[in-house]
């Protein structure tokens, strides 16, 4: 038998219902010993993205039932395996996207849903783009496919997803204009991207004096009323990706009902006469139904990413790292908007 037979007491934090953010609780279990094709790991880094955000909040499509324990993706090191599991795996590290699970210090997981981390990328570093990485893959070459001498809006180019965006786009050689406020203006640039003010009321205007004819492809987490003006900015053979609906995260009412008009609207455009596509892109999409397919496609694309982090073409954008314990505060600073990347959490000192 592969499995340990030592007890691994876990700690996690539990997010017990629609609370504010220093109403997460902390909670200490014995895990069960890893099953077949399963293993145990120990989590060096985790985060806080979005979906955290929305689930707080009980808006996120799918999220389980309260209590549970939060946690999109996760870098970590294999300290036990299962049946059928190779026992080389223990003492190596991997990254992994769980949805829900990984503010934990200990987890088990499918042992086919890891990814090898390279040795030349710290793990504070991988995670800032296990997620946040695949997803800006993914929407570039899978879903937008923009091409070198293209021009692409990225909104909110500070963040997770839009920084590794910028930095994707500018490697590959595409112009890019990212969306931020002026705090961050500095750092976009530096990424290689012009910046324009979100808080801007004329900024639309302003993205279209800078590609008086159009752009290529516009990557848009904000949704609401501004869907529309990021559709107007694009060129004949544009594509517009939507991913999110943050301009109502703090809407009352059905989570979904916010999302299923967004998604309507967007195929809707996809019929009219003006040669541009829009589509709303989903991370987990053919995960139930093609399940080989989505694993093979996602080591594929966060391998790529990795090895980008690893020879400095990628920089990992760090905006803290909290401990485990302090979630509450990882939390909170990630939903002030105010950081430049990734708020990680790591394990106690």
């Amino acid at each position: 038998m592969n499995a340990t037979t030592a007890t691994i007491r876990a700690t996690e934090v539990v997010l017990p219902g629609v609370v504010e953010p220093e109403g997460l609780q902390v909670q200490v279990r014995e895990l069960p010993a890893p099953g077949e094709g399963q293993v145990v790991l120990r989590m060096e880094a985790t985060g806080v993205c979005f979906a955290e955000q929305q689930m707080r909040l009980g808006k996120y499509y799918d999220q389980p039932a309260f209590p549970f324990v939060p946690g999109y993706d996760l870098v970590g090191t294999v300290v036990a395996v299962g049946e059928g599991v190779d026992p080389a795996l223990r003492h190596h590290r991997f990254a992994a996207v769980t949805k829900v699970g990984a503010w934990a210090s200990h987890l088990v997981l499918e042992a086919a849903d890891l990814v090898p981390v390279p040795d030349d990328v710290e793990s504070d570093a991988a995670e800032t783009v296990v997620v946040n990485g695949v997803t800006a893959w993914q929407m570039m070459y899978r879903t937008a496919k923009v091409k070198r001498g293209d021009t692409i809006v990225v909104l909110g180019a500070n963040g997770g997803v839009g920084s590794t965006l910028v930095q994707l786009a500018r490697h590959a050689g595409i112009k890019v204009i990212g969306t931020a406020s002026p705090r961050h203006h500095d750092a976009v640039r530096e990424l290689g991207a012009t910046p324009v003010d979100y808080r801007d009321p004329a900024m639309y205007a302003k993205i279209r004096e800078l590609a008086p004819e159009g752009v290529d492809a516009v990557f848009d987490h904000v949704g609401g009323a501004g869907l529309q003006e990021s559709w107007k900015l694009l060129r004949r053979g544009g594509t517009l990706v939507n991913y999110g609906s943050a301009a109502t995260k703090d809407e009352p009412g059905n989570a979904m009902l916010p999302v299923l008009k967004l998604y309507g609207r967007l195929l809707l455009w996809n019929f009219l006469p003006n040669g541009k596509g829009a589509g709303f892109y989903n991370f987990w999409a053919g995960k139930r139904f093609r399940t080989a397919t989505f694993r093979a496609r996602l080591r594929d694309d966060l391998t790529q990413v990795l090895r980008l982090v690893g020879s400095g073409v990628l920089k990992a954008q760090v905006a803290a790292r909290i401990p485990l314990s302090e979630a509450a505060s990882a939390l909170t600073l990630a939903e002030s908007r105010t950081v430049l990347g990734k708020v990680v959490i790591v394990p106690e000192p």
